[in-house]
């Protein structure tokens, strides 16, 4: 199986687009494909299809508790805490866990030689599995309102792929923080999606040294072709990067996915371009 994720340093480029009518390009060539939403903050790509859900799974994390009738007050469990998430004020007996800033990591259990240490699990969020064509192909990863970081939820959305499957395309959440080292990570190849704009040239550059530092292979898809300069172009080239599909700024294109509607479904055209994109992942990265 090899997993593709897609994914850019913008927001707003085109990642889901791009994921969704992949995703449905496979299910028509009768890949075994899956689609892992890791956009945990926003997730929509269940939108582009009829589905039923068919299973949802909480993720918890373990916070400490502290018996404050065990606790000697000695300290060790805030200095053994590396995100600071033990407030503790020893001459007045006052200890606190922030469990904002807790990561469950349980190096204050560790540290604890009174006992005083237990744990709880918190809900950080939840992944949904829903089938398509009957088959259980889709999976979204769903954080909570108000948890800090969504690496947990994505670590077990992407955990949920069946090693069954020929294909899984991961849609990576914007940025080049923790969720997008966590989605990419998991990948074979990686897909960037930019725009020929000055912030989507920019944050393709991001993107691209970040892929760089942790060796991971990479082709661009421009989105929006026609707006902006020439500036993503002759930086692929003096980077002998590949231009994998070019998507011209259409109208059209964008009433289609403004909808909800998958572009390779109303357009034979672009079917046939992402058919060749396959092919073209094919040939550079040699896998399936």
């Amino acid at each position: 199986m090899i997993k593709i994720a897609i994914a850019s340093g913008k927001g707003g480029t085109g990642k889901t687009f791009v994921a969704t009518n992949l995703f449905y390009t496979l299910l028509l060539k009768k890949y075994r494909a899956i689609l892992v939403d890791c956009d945990a903050e926003a997730p929509n790509a269940v939108a582009f299809f009829e589905t039923k859900e068919i299973e949802k799974s909480e993720v918890n994390q373990l916070v400490p508790v502290i018996d404050i009738n065990k606790c000697t007050f000695c300290g060790k469990c805030h200095e053994y805490c590396n995100y600071n998430a033990i407030f503790i004020l020893p001459p007045m007996k006052i200890i606190n866990v922030i469990e904002d800033l807790c990561h469950g990591c349980g190096a204050c259990s560790v540290a604890c030689i009174a006992d005083a240490i237990s744990e709880r699990p918190v809900s950080l969020g939840k992944v949904e599995t829903y089938s398509v064509n009957g088959l259980p192909a889709l999976f979204e990863a769903r954080m909570n309102i108000g948890v800090m970081s969504p690496v947990p939820v994505i670590k077990a959305a992407i955990k949920k792929i069946d090693n069954h499957a020929d294909i899984a395309i991961l849609d990576a959440p914007p940025g080049t923080s923790c969720p997008f080292i966590q989605t990419v990570s998991s990948a074979d190849y990686v897909i960037l999606v930019t725009e020929p704009t000055p912030f989507g040239f920019s944050d393709l550059k991001q993107s691209a040294a970040t892929l760089n530092k942790i060796n991971k292979p990479y082709g661009v898809i421009i989105n929006r072709a026609g707006l902006g300069d020439n500036s993503v172009y002759e930086w692929l080239k003096e980077n002998n990067t590949p231009l994998l599909l070019e998507i011209p700024f259409d109208k059209g294109i964008a009433s289609i996915y403004s909808n909800g509607q998958l572009l390779v479904k109303k357009n034979k055209k672009y079917k046939t371009l992402f058919n060749g994109l396959m092919k073209t992942i094919h040939q550079l990265f040699n896998t399936f």
